[in-house]
């Protein structure tokens, strides 16, 4: 069966080439919505060092492998792309050129193809061919540097903010836009720069705003959205856990106090002289209860305030399981596909893609049957196929990634 749903973007085909991080997850919310997403795994593996089947960034997928190196390694992917909408790669700039797959040729096959390459420093700039991660990214575009404490050091938010945020989700809108126009009358394929700098960038513009006007310090605790006011941050509880303050507005903070038990106590909230003492007395109050009591007197109240929960705790937060925020499939609880559409919902078909499992089936829905050459049709993909190099599809685990990545 095509890999198809009933997403808004059933019917739109995907090519990606398998990588790590912000490309793997924006074929992911493609996938979600609908796109049938191949992905084009080496014999070998990525390097990400996860058993395949646990790899969510992978559901909704199916794989084919195909050795880039090999003398029919880019006439297979280009023939994937001359059939496809979109093709996502994420290499360090030149990769694709010197492989024979990058955006010239396969623009030439395909000439409404929109070409999608994810990157953490983009295709120009003096940084554009060297190594990085997320952390580096968010780092010189100033995001990283208003989180934290005022006397400590920048506070890591995992790979959430550079890769995800900042490079993920701008790929995919690039992308959706880049499909409008090449299906537009007249329209044609282009090429989409999506990277993480730019990105992260581009989600602080309100940030730039304040403190063009005066209204933002540049340093870390000295804001009202970064910790320092005493009204929004984080608190202990009595029994280690902690509750999330954000009663920002006049009306909200007083239901905040009130309900705190401190309305008759605290120090004005305008004054900011008295902060630290807000802050003190907001911080002995929440150590007087524990977490799940102070849940339950802020519960369903316009305070502002919520538990601070783990990863394994937030799919039983009573709000998420009502929305279903989270699902079960294939054994694995994860996060269920975002947004959320009345007429075309999202869904999860498939499981995370094995690599090479789906080489038939992809060869023959697509009609690219130059991908079974290398082995045995009969066989079936991820059955046992053996490669040249002795490497069977079912068996491919994640290695070392190859020095041009």
């Amino acid at each position: 069966m095509a890999g198809t749903g009933n997403g808004p973007l059933s019917g739109v085909r995907v090519v990606e080439l398998a990588g790590i991080g912000p490309g793997p997850f924006a074929t992911m919310l493609l996938a979600d919505l609908g796109a049938d997403v191949v992905r084009v795994d080496r014999p070998g593996g990525s390097g990400l060092g996860v058993d395949p089947a646990y790899d969510l960034t992978n559901r909704n997928k199916r794989s084919v492998l195909v050795d880039l190196k090999s003398a029919e390694g880019p006439g297979q992917v280009l023939d994937l792309a001359e059939r496809a909408d979109v093709l996502i790669e994420g290499y360090r700039p030149g990769v694709a050129e010197r492989l024979g797959i990058g955006p010239d040729v396969c623009l030439e096959r395909n000439p409404r193809l929109v070409y999608g390459r994810m990157t953490g420093w983009g295709q120009q700039g003096p940084l554009a061919g060297t190594a990085g991660h997320d952390i580096g990214y968010i780092a010189v575009t100033g995001a990283l540097g208003m989180i934290g404490p005022p006397g400590g050091p920048p506070a890591v938010p995992a790979n959430l903010l550079g890769d995800y945020a900042g490079g993920s989700l701008y790929l995919v809108v690039g992308v959706l836009a880049a499909i409008r126009h090449a299906k537009a009358e007249g329209g044609r394929g282009q090429v989409v720069d999506a990277a993480v700098v730019d990105g992260t960038a581009h989600l602080t513009p309100m940030i730039h705003a304040m403190l063009a006007a005066g209204g933002w310090q540049d340093r870390r605790g000295a804001n009202l959205l970064d910790g320092a006011a005493p009204f929004y941050g984080t608190y202990e509880t009595a029994d280690g856990g902690h509750m999330a303050v954000g009663a920002l507005e006049q009306r909200f903070y007083g239901e905040f106090v009130r309900l705190l038990g401190i309305a008759d106590e605290a120090p004005d909230r305008d004054d900011l002289a008295a902060w630290e003492d807000l802050r003190a007395t907001i911080a002995a109050r929440f150590r007087t209860r524990t977490r799940a009591e102070w849940t339950a007197v802020f519960e369903d109240s316009d305070a502002c305030v919520a538990p601070v929960l783990s990863l394994r705790e937030a799919p039983h937060h009573p709000h998420l399981a009502a929305r279903g925020t989270f699902t079960d499939h294939g054994g694995i609880t994860q996060p269920a596909p975002a947004p959320r559409f009345s007429a075309t919902p999202g869904t999860i078909r498939r499981p995370p893609a094995q690599p090479g499992a789906d080489t038939v089936d992809v060869a023959r829905d697509w009609g690219v049957p130059a991908l079974t050459d290398r082995r045995d049709p009969a066989s079936g993909a991820g059955r046992g196929t053996a490669w040249p190099d002795g490497t069977r599809a079912a068996d491919a685990r994640p290695r070392s990634p190859r020095p041009e990545d």
